[in-house]
């Protein structure tokens, strides 16, 4: 399918605000020029061990502007261990204390800002979409699922996990109990050589408050549409977790796209101006369809 999208002026614009622990969000906010009144604001929400700038994740988050009246605000966690220096993680401190109510509070801070209208090109109000990619999705489905069982608005008007898992945490026992013992574990970055850490936070806080961190549950709870795409050669997660997620929402749907590996064959960094992989382009039209009609209703 042609994309019109790759040839219309996409401004984008970097803001800030504090996430958890009073801990920087940064956002780069995608739009077309002279797009004033979006229809939606999508937040885009990376991996583990992703960034906003990751991969497909500028060419996904500029597609998608270009194609809709919509905003995409793409961000990094605050607790991601990345900064603007894209070539290492600058706070690996950061990286070993984030969990999955870091994240939540993440998107809960910035659903706050769109709410308030703080966010650039994006009024008070517009309706929200909750987009994310592995364990981002994750985190979204985390956020949309708590606040419809607290009965917190604003309800996400739309949920899109990319290449998510379907549980929050998929440690063996062996490996909680080494997590529990020496307080972290090792993570390797193939990308910057560095051993990063993830601390036994993670997990005591899943283990405190399980109800909060049951993924199924939690999506039965969203009332919004929910579509889950993945790759069907993704070698990171099991595709099966697709069905699984989406039959955990009353309103999921499954887009099985194939070939595609857990990043859709896009390398890191992705030139912005090249056409997308045959899988990410797929990917796009999957998603561009979703939210077509929930931007012309929201609009």
């Amino acid at each position: 399918m042609s994309d019109e999208s790759a040839s219309l002026t996409i401004e984008t614009t970097g803001w800030s605000i504090p996430g958890a622990g009073g801990e920087p969000l940064l956002v780069s906010t995608d739009r077309r020029a002279g797009l004033t009144t979006p229809a939606s604001a999508v937040l885009l929400a990376h991996g583990f061990k992703g960034y906003k700038d990751y991969g497909f994740i500028p060419v996904l988050s500029r597609r998608l502007a270009g194609r809709l009246p919509i905003v995409v605000h793409r961000f990094n966690f605050s607790h991601s261990g990345m900064t603007e220096e894209i070539a290492t993680f600058a706070r690996p401190d950061l990286f070993e204390r984030d969990t999955w109510n870091k994240q939540v509070a993440d998107l809960d801070a910035l659903m706050g800002a769109i709410e308030a209208g703080r966010a650039p090109a994006t009024p008070a109000r517009t309706p929200i979409v909750l987009m994310g990619h592995s364990r981002g999705g994750v985190s979204c489905l985390l956020c949309a699922g708590r606040r419809a069982r607290d009965g917190r608005p604003p309800a996400p008007a739309a949920v899109v996990t990319i290449s998510a898992p379907a549980e929050c945490c998929s440690l063996d026992e062996r490996a909680k109990a080494e997590l529990r013992q020496r307080g972290h574990l090792e993570s390797p970055s193939s990308r910057t050589g560095q051993t990063l850490r993830i601390g036994r936070a993670w997990l005591d806080e899943q283990e405190a408050d399980p109800a909060g961190h049951d993924l199924a549950a939690l999506a039965s709870r969203i009332e919004a549409p929910v579509l889950v795409v993945h790759g069907d050669a993704d070698p990171t997660v099991d595709p099966a977790c697709a069905d699984r997620i989406a039959s955990a929402c009353p309103r999921g749907r499954v887009r099985l796209i194939p070939g595609a590996d857990h990043v859709f064959n896009t390398p890191n960094p992705a030139d912005l101006e090249a056409a997308p992989s045959a899988q990410l382009a797929e990917l796009i039209d999957h998603i561009a369809g979703f939210l077509g009609p929930i931007a012309c209703r929201s609009g």
